[in-house]
């Protein structure tokens, strides 16, 4: 390992993550993080390594770069490049990586279901979280991944970059018993790992009653512009074509029994499923279409957890969807495309759940009905689960403070002396 020289010794804490990209569970567990480090008794700037620097840095007020590091924008630099056939710029981005995590003590990969290929290609998001971990440990950082998900991980060549890099990491605690225990199963040694609740529910929650399951009932459904694990599934069309007909004809059941409905999203590409479920439905012509479905555009968890407490209950897929429900103690079914879904429900001691691809719409229905009958007491479990998720992040907030960033700035003081 190459030490950092001492004159680079000031201290510097570093994000990374698919953050500012339209997925508001990704910049949530951000916002989370973001605001446990502010409230440290430590000085450190921040700086972000993310899909879309302007937006966060304007959004967090973060020094925010993208993931391939610091930018060479010299007009001469470019002309050659191009001359060149990139090769200048493949060379010089290996320098610019080193470059760019000058100062850095700790690079923190915040929540989020990092450790998976979900959507991914072996040199997408798997190499970027790979070569940045490897760049970070050349520099002389500390590496934490912080209550990450992970798994599956089906390329072995995504897996072998995936483990490469948690295996880089000085602390590493997973959101649920599956992520740790997949990690295990592909040859990461987890003996001093830790199990902690995702930390996206350490944020603030919008001040809402008590839900009084009034009618008529408002149900929350989430929609998910879903095609299948794989980036290139050759079934994604005919994957998405069956779940979007399934999903209507069941919020169509749901209108028709005398529910409301408010669609719920968790990516800026959901308003592709949400127009063609939508277009499917009918409202019966003595209602008001835009009083029993209704749309917002949630561009936050902040603005995802104000539109759920408008809900009596809630069908969702994507796992922050669950997140924020559970969070806002409101009953939660889940259609999940992996088990991260039911491993969090399963910490609620909800089971509630079918998978995405091959859901059934009655049986659906039945959850439905099942919940519905059982709201009060459901509530009440929730919040009670809520209480011990805060008590769990916090011992890990402590331990982050104490073992992990503390001992960072002692080590920084002393060579400042």
């Amino acid at each position: 390992m190459i030490a950092r020289d001492v004159e680079d010794a000031g201290m510097k804490i570093c994000l990374l993550g698919q953050f500012g990209s339209g997925n508001t569970g990704n910049d949530g567990s951000l916002e989370a993080m973001v605001n446990f480090l502010r409230s440290l008794p430590f000085e450190a700037e921040l700086m972000c390594i993310c899909s879309n620097p302007e937006l966060v840095e304007k959004e967090y007020k973060i020094k925010s770069i993208g993931i391939s590091g610091l930018v060479l924008q010299d007009p001469w630099f470019i002309r050659m490049n191009a001359f060149l056939a990139d090769i200048p710029r493949r060379i010089a981005s290996i320098y610019m990586l080193f470059a760019s995590l000058s100062g850095v003590g700790l690079l923190i990969i915040p929540g989020t279901g990092i450790l998976d290929d979900f959507q991914e290609m072996p040199f997408g998001w798997p190499f970027v979280l790979f070569r940045w971990c490897l760049a970070a440990r050349l520099r002389g950082a500390n590496i934490a991944f912080v209550s990450i998900g992970a798994g599956p991980i089906e390329h072995p060549l995504s897996r072998w970059f995936l483990r490469s890099a948690a295996r880089m990491a000085q602390y590493r605690s997973y959101r649920d018993s599956y992520s740790l225990a997949y990690m295990k199963r592909i040859g990461l040694s987890v003996e001093r790992d830790g199990l902690f609740p995702d930390i996206a529910f350490r944020l603030p929650v919008p001040s809402f009653p008590s839900p009084g399951y009034n009618s008529p009932v408002t149900v929350g459904v989430g929609v998910m512009d879903y095609r299948g694990w794989s980036k290139d599934a050759v079934f994604g069309e005919a994957i998405y074509r069956s779940y979007i007909g399934k999903l209507a004809s069941f919020i169509q059941w749901l209108l028709d029994e005398g529910h409301n409905v408010r669609l719920l999203t968790g990516d800026e590409r959901d308003w592709k499923a949400v127009g063609d479920i939508t277009e499917r439905l009918s409202v019966p012509a003595r209602d008001r279409p835009e009083e029993r479905i209704t749309v917002e555009h949630g561009a936050t968890l902040h603005d995802l957890m104000r539109e759920i407490g408008k809900t009596d209950i809630v069908v969702v897929t994507r796992y922050h969807n669950v997140v924020c429900a559970l969070k806002l103690a409101r009953p939660t079914i889940s259609l999940g495309y992996a088990q991260k879904n039911d491993e969090l429900l399963a910490q609620y001691d909800q089971h509630a759940c079918q998978h995405i691809e091959t859901f059934d719409v009655e049986v659906l229905k039945d959850q439905t009905r099942r919940m519905l009958a059982d709201l009060n007491q459901v509530h009440l479990e929730l919040a009670r689960a809520n209480a011990r998720v805060q008590r769990q992040l916090f011992i890990q907030e402590k331990l982050l403070e104490e073992a992990v960033i503390g001992p960072l700035f002692t080590a920084q003081f002393a060579i400042s002396l």
